[in-house]
């Protein structure tokens, strides 16, 4: 699938599903969607979404964009066990997708591998393989922090995974 094509449907389920576009752009990212919802296992969220168009992305390409990606979620979303208002804070969640043509066993190792949970936000890499045109995202585990992966995995395939 061309990477224009993939843009275009992205931007059409996160529409389809409620998700907005963040007016405010960052340097690394041209495009961010946001949605804030209730979850019946996590609870209040807000969701941050992104995609990266990474043609010969490589596992340092990964890392960086969403270690760069959660500061932008940091920065949006305030993670703090409890706001000023006495109201609680949502669990930030955020996507950031890397579409490339055939990504390579040490990218995929790369996302499988990050460290979801950090500094009280959930951060997923996601791969899209265009030539494939195949999602690859992190697999619920069978025990402890299953909520939030069985979110991403929803989130993924409303958003993502065509």
């Amino acid at each position: 699938m061309d990477i224009s094509d993939y843009r275009a449907e992205v931007a059409a389920n996160r529409r389809e599903h409620g998700f907005e576009a963040v007016d405010g752009r960052t340097d690394e990212f041209d495009r961010l969607w946001t949605a804030r919802e209730t979850d019946d296992t996590v609870g209040e969220v807000v969701v941050l979404a992104t995609l990266v168009e990474a043609d010969g992305a490589d596992a340092e390409t990964l890392l960086d964009a969403a270690a760069a990606f959660r500061d932008v979620l940091t920065d949006t979303v305030d993670p703090r066990p409890g706001r000023a208002d006495g109201g609680e804070a949502p669990t930030p969640v955020g996507y950031v997708t890397l579409a490339t043509p055939d990504p390579d066993a040490s990218l995929l190792d790369a996302m499988s591998g990050f460290t979801v949970a950090k500094r009280r936000t959930n951060v997923f890499p996601l791969v899209y393989d265009t030539e494939a045109e195949r999602l690859h995202r992190h697999e619920v585990p069978r025990l402890k922090g299953r909520g939030i992966y069985r979110r991403q995995a929803i989130d993924a395939e409303r958003l993502f995974d065509l």
